[in-house]
């Protein structure tokens, strides 16, 4: 597949490929929007099964990322990163660098951060060789990991679904199937426990299974079984398109509101949902916080500023939520007209330059 075929119709601004031989770093920065500010967005490390797959993958997580900015209100655009491979045996210090290089070269137009397969230690070697990355440490004025932030967010969102779907924001009694336990799905899962809710969990991964049920009473459920649990919410926290025409008709739940990215595997998957009576909360709105923090970090660190903006994704999913009751339209195409109505706004007063602007 050639790389303007997958672009295809799509509005992105600039894919750049690089290329470090020694290392054996092959990476692809999608750049969708810089219309708000620069575009943001995390750097992905995966062993994807070819390049046509990592060419979309980018591509499609980098316009998740510009709607994701524009609905939280950030002065920022959308891009994402991926490094095609196993971080487990082709992480080195040369390929990072190689590949802080490549962002560089790019003038602060793309700002990276971590992602799934990259770590805060990673973050730490790509800015030895450019300022344009953000999740650094606590010790060096960053934000560290945005994993605590995202699942942050998405109780705020299901406080929200809560207060939409039952009339109340309280969770406790609420059963939830958490669709992956990483690093945001078992912090969700903490606070969920916190909250005096229930959940039924999956993942790959059988350890963090096994610590999910044995230090928060989870119940653990195979990768496909996740489907067919009865709950009141299903939050799909791993990758992407694992709501489908397959998957949406086997959902026993009144609500869907989870941190993964592009959760839904086609643009028509949304009218399968609303036809089951099933609320559907738009993940790029749930999913921000993550993207708020890393946002707070470019104007100077503040804890206290960062959770106080994630907790707006209430305010925000409530008024997506309003806004598709009022116009008669799907949850999921309210958002997006919320956040292209921003872009198209904020983005045409930015072409005004003050005095002194470049």
């Amino acid at each position: 597949m050639g790389v303007f075929e997958a672009i295809g119709t799509e509005t992105h601004e600039e894919v750049l490929f690089g290329v470090d031989h020694e290392s054996g770093l092959r990476t692809i920065i999608a750049i969708h929007s810089t219309a708000l500010g620069p575009a943001l967005g995390g750097t992905r490390f995966f062993p994807y099964p070819d390049e046509d797959a990592a060419l979309r993958d980018v591509l499609r997580l980098s316009k998740g990322m510009t709607l994701k900015s524009a609905a939280a209100g950030l002065d920022l655009g959308g891009g994402k990163a991926v490094i095609i491979g196993d971080p487990a045996t082709l992480r080195s210090e040369r390929l990072i660098r190689a590949y802080g290089r490549v962002i560089d070269s790019l003038g602060g137009r793309y700002i990276t951060a971590e992602d799934v397969g990259t770590t805060v230690d990673d973050m730490v070697l790509i800015a030895r060789e450019t300022p344009w990355v953000s999740g650094l440490p606590y010790a060096q004025g960053g934000s560290g990991d945005p994993s605590p932030e995202t699942a942050r967010g998405v109780m705020a969102a299901l406080r929200a679904v809560g207060d939409r779907v039952w009339g109340s924001t309280d969770l406790a009694g609420r059963r939830v199937a958490v669709q992956g336990v990483g690093k945001v799905g078992m912090d969700l899962v903490r606070r969920l426990t916190e909250a005096g809710a229930e959940t039924i969990i999956t993942d790959a991964n059988p350890d963090a299974m096994a610590f999910a049920a044995e230090t928060y009473g989870s119940e653990p459920v195979g990768l496909d079984e996740i489907y067919d649990v009865e709950c009141d919410v299903f939050s799909p926290c791993a990758l992407g398109a694992t709501l489908n025409a397959d998957t949406i008709p086997r959902l026993r739940c009144s609500a869907i509101a989870g941190s993964a990215n592009n959760q839904l595997a086609t643009d028509t998957d949304i009218e399968r949902i609303v036809a089951r009576g099933i609320l559907y909360a738009p993940d790029f709105v749930v999913n921000a916080g993550g993207v708020i923090n890393i946002a707070v970090e470019t104007d100077g660190y503040s804890i206290e500023r960062a959770e106080a903006m994630v907790d707006r994704i209430y305010d925000n999913l409530s008024e997506v939520f309003d806004t598709a009751e009022r116009d008669g339209v799907n949850p999921d195409v309210a958002a997006t007209r919320f956040a292209l109505r921003r872009i198209d706004q904020i983005g045409r007063l930015r072409v005004k330059r003050r005095p002194g602007e470049q």
